[in-house]
């Protein structure tokens, strides 16, 4: 080669350098933050067998139908947290009847000042009094459920939920429980400081009639139906004010449930008790645990696992390995299946009874 020729290569292949060594190299992309996956653990739902009324129940708040002694009481409440929070400061527990019209629900709260302030159908009964709180799925899908409310007074609030507020459900205030009977009887005197009471005792009757919103579950149930409940009590401090009782908003409520939700939320379904409807015998049967709980636990830790996921990459996953979750690949009922587009999710997974169980992304869980 020509000296000139390489000494021309050569000035090349070093202004080539030159260059490569002036321009800068493109970033190296950072490896994504890992996700903090929000902790989901399970909570054993508590049970209750509803048998038959045997006899006639007046609707008064006294609980001294010959009926409810064939009925036992439920455990005491917990705190809504569950047991590693302090024991509430009151006693509250509930027993439940059917019959072929009704749900009965009867209720016993000790409280040595029984006071209330809300009259008005409707009113956010919380944010002012004391209440009593019931919380109904009869499918148990976390969709259309109710919630009804009340106060000492027996003013009452009634809703219907299209989903839980966490899953961007609305409330319809103007749904209204059809034939509906409610009834408060005072163990003291209602709404007087000069004295100490034992507490309040409640009486529902909820016809079946009233839930035909909810679901297409066959009404009255048959034995052996499951269905989704839980009960609720707020429980403020009070202050008085012109000689009345008035809620003192300085201090938290106390949340005190019948069965356990792990966070300071009613509005989250899956964690609600389990009521098993029965014809025998009252006090025959013994509750047994639904043995579809763990396919339900596990498909609702996918769900949140993707929330966190997709608030973190900005999409759904098919991956369990992504979701931290690869111990469900496997399952003893077969794979956990995960399908996903840009805008939702659905999970799925055999049950015990070889129903296919599944959840989506708005939370909906159900069985096929």
């Amino acid at each position: 080669m020509h000296p000139a020729v390489r000494i021309s290569l050569l000035a090349g292949l070093l202004a080539l350098v030159a260059v490569m060594i002036v321009l800068p190299h493109p970033p190296v992309r950072p490896p994504p933050e890992p996700i903090d996956f929000t902790d989901y653990p399970y909570i054993e739902p508590r049970g209750y067998v509803c048998y038959r009324a045997r006899s006639p129940i007046v609707v008064d708040g006294k609980l001294d139908d010959l009926a409810w002694q064939d009925a036992l009481w439920s455990e005491d409440f917990v705190d809504i947290e569950g047991d590693w929070k302090p024991p509430p400061r009151y006693r509250t527990r509930v027993k439940m009847l059917w019959d072929d019209a009704c749900l009965y629900i009867a209720a016993e709260l000790e409280e040595p000042h029984v006071w209330a302030t809300l009259t008005k159908h409707d009113s956010y009964i919380f944010h002012e009094d004391n209440d009593f709180e019931v919380f109904l799925d009869p499918d148990g899908d976390s969709h259309l459920y109710a919630e009804l409310e009340m106060n000492a007074l027996n003013t009452t609030w009634d809703l219907l939920l299209t989903r839980p507020y966490k899953d961007n459900g609305r409330p319809i205030h103007a749904w209204e429980i059809d034939g509906l009977k409610t009834a408060v009887h005072t163990d003291g005197t209602l709404n007087d400081p000069s004295d100490k009471d034992r507490g309040w005792t409640i009486e529902i009757a909820w016809p079946w009639t009233g839930l035909k919103d909810l679901a297409c579950t066959k009404f009255p149930p048959r034995d052996g139906d499951r269905w989704r409940i839980n009960f609720s009590r707020v429980q403020g401090s009070h202050t008085m004010a012109g000689g009345k009782y008035r809620k003192d908003k300085s201090k938290p409520d106390d949340n005190w449930v019948w069965s356990p939700q792990g966070v300071i939320d009613m509005h989250r379904p899956e964690r609600w008790g389990c009521l098993l409807f029965s014809t025998a015998a009252p006090g025959s049967v013994d509750f047994w645990p639904d043995p579809d709980n763990q396919v339900r636990f596990m498909l609702h830790r996918v769900l949140y696992a993707q929330r966190d996921f997709r608030k973190a990459r900005g999409r759904w996953t098919t991956s369990l390995a992504d979701l931290e979750l690869s111990s469900l690949s496997d399952t003893l009922l077969g794979p956990l299946r995960i399908d996903a587009t840009p805008t939702l999710f659905e999970a799925s997974l055999n049950g015990p009874g070889g129903k296919r169980w599944r959840i989506n992304s708005e939370a909906r869980i159900w069985s096929d």
